[in-house]
């Protein structure tokens, strides 16, 4: 893949349904089709994600980790999700990685997933 800029792309989170569609062979993020969670107060598509750090690397691997959690404010997300889908806006929607949890519903309250540390070991996207 060949960047379109040097400029700091943007980042979303979409959650997924435990029922949705993402697998190995998703490699962007659609309106339709995937298994996105709809509800009061949810926006198709996700939320941005704040991505003040920058991706690290060391002699042995790269990493990268949002610089704080991904928070959902005052959502009601009645049907069971149990994914996050990480994708790239100014890259044309492309995937980054699909992160996986215990399933989940939530009545008129915040979801948020909280980030590790930014190191070699815990950080949320991991090359070696």
């Amino acid at each position: 893949m060949v960047r379109a800029g040097t400029g700091a792309d943007n980042i979303k989170a979409a959650l997924i349904l435990a029922s949705g569609s993402l697998g190995a062979t998703t490699t962007v993020w659609a309106s339709s089709g995937i298994g996105e969670v709809s509800g009061t107060g949810y926006t198709n598509g996700g939320v941005a994600v704040t991505n003040g750090t920058q991706p690290t690397s060391t002699s042995t691997t790269a990493h990268w980790t949002p610089s704080s959690s991904i928070v959902y404010n005052t959502v009601t997300l009645s049907t069971l999700f149990d994914a996050v889908l990480l994708y790239n806006t100014t890259q044309g929607e492309k995937a980054i990685a699909v992160y996986t949890f215990g399933g989940q519903t939530i009545q008129a309250g915040t979801f948020t997933l909280t980030m590790p540390t930014n190191d070699g070991t815990t950080g949320l996207l991991r090359l070696a």
